[in-house]
């Protein structure tokens, strides 16, 4: 075949040649926001199998498919109750702008779910507009507060993020407003570049001990969180539950992020879909299915994938980039600023610049004055009720009168990949695939 020399290479396309010329004018690896931009197997390579003459659906009218969900009842005093099993994850005042953090919290306390503060601390209006309100204990320790500690509903210990596991977060100085930079202890307009681990303890005997102090210092009543970046999946989780952990949050490679080095949301962690099952595994090896709550979060986006996460063994999902679309995250306004950065609406992925320019993850006292409050949080109350309805009509569908009765047998996987992750049968199978059935099957192809 001749070669045709208008042709990008495979190896060098124009990507990568693009990447190499980047880094050789920046002198350092390349930042971004958002997520991976691999093709992972996801949520989506599953579908669910419906009742037929095996099963009977439930009328959407006037049969109930329950949502509520109590998280963190194994040793906490006061658990937290839910409306529904999709709770917002842990986003930063500083990442986000005020506004942002104000309509998530009135947009979920709507929908009867919680939020989560995030690194840096906790602002007044996080407990203020927040009906339940998760606390982060995070490595960095910017703006920990024992006070608001005891303020907060639920405690989530971070060891990691799905976006990034196994390094620390970072805030860049365009976003680090004197308000912040207060909040943290830092100076402002400098970067905010936080440890990759804990000071104070190293390993999980540590984190038992660790989990210890907060219980004695909150009186055993609030429920603890460990969060979990998705890589050593099945291990971590163990030794997590082993520790004393009431819910376990496990974020998958799709995480999200508002600034990272670009290889870390390419090349670290497994994906979402893998992080469930493997999750899964170990709790019902320790025999504590349904004792330590599973929280799945990573590349959420709809309610049929909250569902589908719900059938593979989590008890909730939670949604960070979801949340912030919903707010107004990359909608068709002000185009000409998406242009001045080099983007477009839909495609913008610089929320590391400071410049986002619909006010949602800016500390511009004037980009943020275009996210109206109000407004972004009946945004997000009603996509929050839009995902609970989705799993509903696919809790029905297969005869469930709760979503959380959702299990694998009603889950039917459309690719080899996602087959072979998961253990659920590829479609037209009625068993899991076996290595030998993946060697005829490549054969064939």
């Amino acid at each position: 075949m001749p070669i045709d020399d208008r042709q990008p290479s495979r190896i060098w396309d124009e990507s990568s040649i693009h990447d190499i010329q980047e880094k050789a004018r920046l002198g350092r690896y390349r930042i971004r926001a958002f997520s991976t931009s691999r093709a992972l197997p996801t949520l989506e390579d599953l579908t669910f199998i419906p009742s037929g003459l095996t099963r009977v659906p439930l009328e959407g009218y006037r049969e109930t498919c329950s949502t509520e969900i109590t998280l963190g009842g194994r040793f906490a005093g006061k658990p937290l109750k839910l409306k529904t099993p999709i709770t917002i994850a842990g986003m930063s005042y500083g990442a986000l702008s005020r506004n942002a953090k104000e309509a998530l919290g009135l947009g979920a306390s709507a929908a009867g779910t919680s939020t989560c503060t995030g690194d840096g601390g906790m602002h007044p209006t996080d407990r203020e507009y927040s009906q339940t309100l998760v606390y982060q204990c995070l490595p960095s320790r910017y703006g920990f507060n024992p006070h608001d500690v005891m303020r907060a509903d639920a405690i989530e210990i971070v060891v990691g993020q799905g976006a990034k596991p196994g390094t620390g977060g970072l805030l860049l100085g365009q976003k680090v407003s004197p308000e912040i930079a207060g909040m943290r202890d830092l100076p402002d307009g400098v970067d905010q570049r936080s440890p990759c681990r804990h000071p104070d303890w190293m390993g999980p005997e540590d984190l038992a001990i660790k989990i210890e102090e907060l219980r004695e210092a909150t009186d055993w009543q609030k429920p603890i969180y460990v969060k979990l970046g998705a890589a050593r999946v099945y291990e971590d989780v163990k030794l997590a539950a082993k520790a004393g952990a009431d819910c376990v949050v496990v974020d998958g490679m799709e995480g999200g992020t508002a600034a990272s080095p670009d290889v870390l949301l390419d090349h670290t962690g497994i994906p979402t879909l893998a992080a469930i099952c493997e999750a899964a595994r170990a709790l019902e090896d320790m025999g504590l299915t349904g004792e330590v709550q599973l929280i799945a979060c990573g590349g959420i986006k709809s309610g049929v994938d909250a569902a589908k996460a719900l059938a593979l063994g989590a008890d909730a999902v939670a949604i960070g980039t979801a949340a912030i679309i919903a707010l107004n995250c990359n909608a068709p306004l002000w185009l000409e600023d998406y242009e001045a950065m080099g983007t477009r609406a839909g495609a913008c992925h610089h929320c590391h610049t400071g410049r986002c320019p619909v006010g949602v993850a800016t500390q511009d006292p004037e980009l943020v004055k275009r996210l109206n409050v109000q407004e972004a949080a009946e945004r997000v109350e009603n996509f929050l009720h839009a995902m609970t309805l989705e799993m509903q009509i696919m809790a029905r569908a297969c005869g469930k009168s709760h979503v959380g009765n959702l299990d694998r047998d009603d889950l039917r996987a459309l690719t080899l990949e996602s087959a072979l992750v998961t253990g659920i049968p590829l479609a037209g199978m009625r068993q899991p695939l076996v290595p030998q059935h993946v060697a005829s099957l490549m054969g064939a192809l």
